[in-house]
């Protein structure tokens, strides 16, 4: 969540998006969770269900403050939830970005093993705002070339070239 907030940050004026806006929508958009836990697409709760929960979460956050400052953090989540603006949809794509980034820092953590493919799988062609797109780009490249890095240094590969050596 913090991620997305300062990836928000990063946007530029050419972008033609609300800075401060994406911040907001990134901070608000899970707060949810702190209630209902993380209901991801494989824990297997149907999205009405899964929205029913979230949305009676932000009625009972947003009651805890003010009510302006409830009645805000309520909208933003609510356009956030319906990808009612530009803002929205940019911060769906950090969203998604961040999914595949913590993905490959798991995979990372693993050698270079490549055993978090799904999450790749379930997000390619979605992204939508260019710059994003750059970035998902971008860490394709990165994710491909460790893995072909941590392939070349692997022992088993060494195992291997010894076994040729020793054949010859």
């Amino acid at each position: 969540m913090y991620r997305m907030a300062v990836m928000s940050m990063l946007i530029t004026p050419q972008e033609s998006l609300d800075r401060n806006r994406c911040i907001k929508i990134a901070l608000v958009h899970d707060m949810a969770e702190c209630i209902v836990g993380d209901l991801t697409p494989w824990c297997g709760v149907p999205k009405e269900e899964k929205h029913k929960l979230e949305e009676a979460a932000m009625k009972r956050l947003s009651g805890l403050v003010s009510e302006e400052t409830g009645k805000e953090l309520f909208e933003l989540w609510e356009e956030y939830e319906y990808q009612k603006s530009d803002e929205a949809r940019f911060v769906k794509d950090l969203d998604r970005f961040e999914m595949i980034l913590q993905a490959y820092e798991y995979e990372k953590q693993q050698k270079g093993n490549k055993g978090l493919q799904e999450f790749f799988e379930s997000t390619k062609g979605k992204f939508k705002h260019p710059t994003v797109q750059g970035w998902v780009e971008g860490l394709h490249q990165v994710r491909n070339e460790s893995v072909e890095t941590s392939e070349q240094n692997s022992p088993h590969n060494e195992l291997k070239e010894d076994k040729v050596q020793e054949s010859s």
